[in-house]
């Protein structure tokens, strides 16, 4: 369904909610019981007078006209999708306390910028520019987290700072990304799959068009791993999202999807291997900030070690009414972004830097029994009473030169 067939659509009582930039998905039910979930409040309820079956099914049918279709007992599903727009409707004969439709909003934009997630409290300054760095410097990344907690908007972000000529080649099965039209001068290539066209044969297409980066919206399928696991290890660079509950469980995350018996240490080392970055993004409705907050509580690193085995390291972790906990980056990470002519040490020169308490850390573990696993900020919880003493009272500096 193309954008010059919404225009003729009515959307009227549910227009100022489509307008409202600040709303992501509204949800009609139970005659008439209207729900939004919205960037700043979360998931609530809304009273919109007007606003029943009788127009709900005049917009499914309007729907259905327009694209040739039916919407009735015998073909009870619907969906209608545009550049920004994504409809579903279920049908009163199967939806049985009357018909259902959701609306999702998928702006063609980038919502997010550096002020923004700093001044809402996102991460730290300093972890927000070794992502970035890492995008530049050709890392692997994947997205964890719940649905609503804004994984697609921050792939976004990322796919942002890409390079200019770089090729990137997005592959989704819902159109979300919509990064063909915010950098419509870019070599782009934006693909849906389909009935006709799956993952795989989407991505042996995608493989010929020659991409510097590969986009997948979100891994939800065997095939969905599968295609990330031929794009990894046949040298491309991806970014995508998946559902976990932590960013150290994505590669077993992965695991889980895949519906054959695969040895669980040869594909898990594989992942660790050429994955490099895990982000998780959590979202909850918030008292201290008075909204619904969203923020990364925890990137972790993958690699493989010189026994080839698997490890992670945390590398930055929020716990709920804790200072971030931020470890230096590995040797590995660091040689990886270096053979990309990227250099992350000068991110750590300012002040009480990660660089200066590590440093600090070490000399004292040099002279007591080492007790010490990570170094938190701004008070040092997880350092013993002896290192306490030894250490830079400052805080991490929020902003990095």
């Amino acid at each position: 369904m193309n954008d010059a067939i919404f225009d003729k659509l009515d959307f009227g009582l549910f227009k100022p909610l489509i307008d409202d930039d600040d709303i992501t998905d509204i949800s009609y039910c139970n005659h008439g019981q209207i729900w939004i979930r919205s960037l700043s409040q979360g998931s609530k309820r809304v009273e919109i007078e007007g606003l029943n079956d009788a127009f709900v099914e005049k917009l499914a049918f309007q729907c259905s006209n327009v694209m040739g279709t039916t919407f009735n007992n015998a073909k009870p599903f619907l969906d209608a999708e545009s550049t920004e727009l994504r409809l579903n409707f279920v049908h009163d004969s199967i939806a049985t306390n009357g018909i259902a439709v959701v609306i999702r909003k998928t702006p063609a934009k980038i919502r997010l910028n550096r002020e923004k997630l700093l001044s809402e409290d996102y991460f730290t300054a300093n972890i927000h520019d070794i992502l970035m760095k890492c995008v530049e410097g050709h890392c692997n990344i994947m997205v964890s987290g719940e649905t609503g907690s804004g994984k697609t908007e921050f792939v976004k972000y990322l796919a942002s700072h890409t390079k200019e000529d770089e090729k990137i080649i997005t592959i989704e099965d819902t159109l979300e990304l919509h990064l063909d039209k915010i950098f419509p001068h870019r070599d782009i290539v934006a693909m849906k799959t389909n009935n006709v066209a799956s993952y795989s044969e989407v991505l042996v297409t995608c493989m010929r068009q020659n991409p510097k980066w590969i986009l997948l919206s979100e891994v939800r399928s065997a095939e969905a791993v599968t295609a990330v696991r031929n794009s990894i290890s046949s040298g491309h660079n991806i970014l995508s999202t998946i559902h976990a509950d932590k960013a150290s469980a994505i590669p077993y995350r992965m695991y889980s999807l895949l519906e054959s018996d695969i040895d669980v240490d040869q594909f898990l080392t594989t992942i660790y291997r050429y994955i490099q970055l895990g982000v998780h993004i959590k979202a909850y409705y918030s008292k201290e900030y008075g909204k619904f907050h969203r923020e990364v509580d925890e990137v972790v690193e993958f690699y493989v070690d010189e026994e080839n085995k698997p490890q992670s390291h945390i590398l930055y972790q929020k716990t709920f009414g804790k200072a971030p906990v931020q470890n230096m980056p590995t040797e590995h990470l660091k040689e990886y972004l270096e053979n990309q002519n990227i250099f992350i040490d000068s991110l750590f020169t300012k002040g009480d830097s990660m660089s200066n308490i590590s440093d600090a850390v070490n000399e004292v573990i040099n002279k007591e029994e080492p007790q010490v696993g990570v170094v938190e900020s701004p008070n040092f919880n997880n350092v013993n009473s002896t290192v306490q003493t030894s250490l830079p009272k400052d805080s991490f500096p929020t902003e990095i030169v």
